[in-house]
């Protein structure tokens, strides 16, 4: 392995690192990234890390190539191997070892791959922190050592820690599971054969191909098989993962698609009253009826910035019983350490469902419906598509629009409001539209996306 003296920059993103393999990220990109984080956690007074991979083809040899890096600053390693992130997250709760690596691209097409890390209890890097750390890595002036490695089984704890945290009722529930071949695959039965549901699985082989359909559960085009197998078995629900088993996708007994904003609604319904401060998060992509049913319900509802690193630490730091975010990350504290978990978030819906006789619509009846579009992407290179935000805001400050700018131009109508904002996880512009009338949206669309073309030529 050789340090990377050229690391490819763009790949140092909002939340994390993430790029396609090999053209961007390499075996020498993971050695010299393991280098710069042993010595910059050894720097901190630590001592030991904690690393896992996703099972993307490329997962094994950057994960070595890491591991490498790291042992070389004479860094400890608590190996797991192939896990989830949640199980990677878990561990360090476990171990009380806080600083770690998971290799993992999330829902990212099959090519990329990348690394989530965290230097100490603060949590996953983010923002500023993984500018610094590019800095540091690109002065080269790396510890030495000799650091030794440790293997490590989460998945007896992991199985513990969901054992005996739910109380199903009597209804016994019929779901459909779609690890979409990602790594919820290697956990996912052994988890949902713990409780009395009845589970029947698609696309449950662990392929880092994902040969039956891209990785993300938030989009409903990758969720038709899931649709598919929901009415031809009488499911009550469907749930799907993503690649790395962070986030969940679901479809209700009749297949409809519902997006995680209207899933945080049954969440909050369930628990407003079982929890003591009524305060919960969203994103700024999130649809206007949470925040209505938030209100209605005698709670506070806060907005904040997208990205499951600001999010997750938004809400363990203001100390809320749960938040979540439109991409499909969900936030649990009432009791859940508070990580990220498709297969926990399934599975809270699952108990939901067993103590009622309602279905998934029937639950959602009575919320202030609006008319939204899906999350919309439109290609834009890196080192443009900021500018592009900061010339929306501009134009948005000349009309006077009322606005909120804690991530890209959330433009706020009586009647709607337009959302545009620099994707931190790849090179595009993503905006989401929500109105009161289908012309009003169109409207809104009209007007922005004009602004997009213009500004993207």
């Amino acid at each position: 392995m050789n340090y990377k003296s050229d690391i490819c920059k763009n790949i140092f993103r909002g939340y994390d690192i993430r790029g396609i393999y090999p053209g961007e990220i390499d075996e020498d990109t993971a050695y010299t990234i393991g280098l710069g984080f042993g010595s910059y956690i050894k720097s901190i007074g630590k001592t030991t890390c904690v690393i896992g991979h996703d099972n993307r083809l490329s997962g094994v040899s950057l994960y070595s190539a890491l591991m490498q890096g790291i042992l070389e600053t004479g860094i400890d390693i608590i190996s797991l191997g192939l896990c989830t992130t949640p199980m990677y997250y878990y561990a360090c709760i476990k171990l009380n070892v806080y600083s770690g690596v998971m290799v993992t691209a999330s829902h990212n097409p099959k090519d990329d791959n990348g690394f989530k890390f965290a230097f100490d209890e603060k949590g996953n890097c983010k923002g500023q922190e993984i500018q610094d750390f590019l800095e540091y890595i690109l002065k080269g002036d790396f510890s030495k050592g000799l650091g030794k490695v440790t293997d490590y089984d989460i998945t007896p704890d992991y199985l513990d820690l969901f054992r005996n945290n739910f109380s199903f009722g009597d209804r016994r529930v019929k779901v459909v599971v779609d690890p979409g071949n990602g790594t919820s695959s290697v956990i996912v039965k052994k988890l949902y054969d713990l409780f009395p549901i009845d589970v029947t699985y698609i696309n449950d082989e662990s392929d880092g191909t994902f040969p039956n359909h891209h990785p993300d559960p938030c989009v409903e085009a990758n969720l038709e098989q899931l649709k598919q197998k929901v009415l031809e078995i009488g499911a009550d629900v469907g749930v799907s993962f993503d690649g790395d088993g962070d986030r969940m996708g679901m479809v209700s007994n009749t297949a409809k698609f519902i997006p995680t904003d209207k899933y945080m609604i049954m969440i909050v319904r369930d628990i407003i009253n079982k929890v003591s401060k009524k305060e919960f998060l969203c994103d700024v992509k999130c649809s206007k009826s949470f925040s209505d049913e938030v209100e209605k319900l005698g709670g506070k509802c806060i907005t904040y910035r997208t990205g499951n690193s600001y999010t997750k630490a938004a809400v363990r730091d203001m100390d809320l019983a749960f938040g979540g975010e439109l991409s499909g990350h969900v936030y649990f504290r009432d009791r859940w350490p508070g990580f990220d978990s498709g297969l926990y978030a399934g599975l809270r819906l699952l108990e939901i469902l067993s103590n009622t006789s309602k279905n998934v619509e029937e639950l959602l009846e009575g919320i202030n419906e609006y008319y939204s579009t899906e999350e919309l992407k439109f290609k834009s290179s890196d080192d443009v598509k900021f500018g592009i935000i900061d010339k929306i805001l501009e134009y948005v400050k000349s009309k006077n629009y009322n606005y909120l700018d804690i991530d890209g131009v959330k433009v706020l109508f009586d009647d709607g409001w337009a959302l545009v904002r620099a994707s931190n996880t790849g090179p595009n512009i993503t905006v989401r539209f929500e109105a009161n009338t289908e012309e009003r949206l169109a409207a809104l669309q009209k007007e922005f996306i004009d602004l997009i073309e213009e500004y993207n030529k």
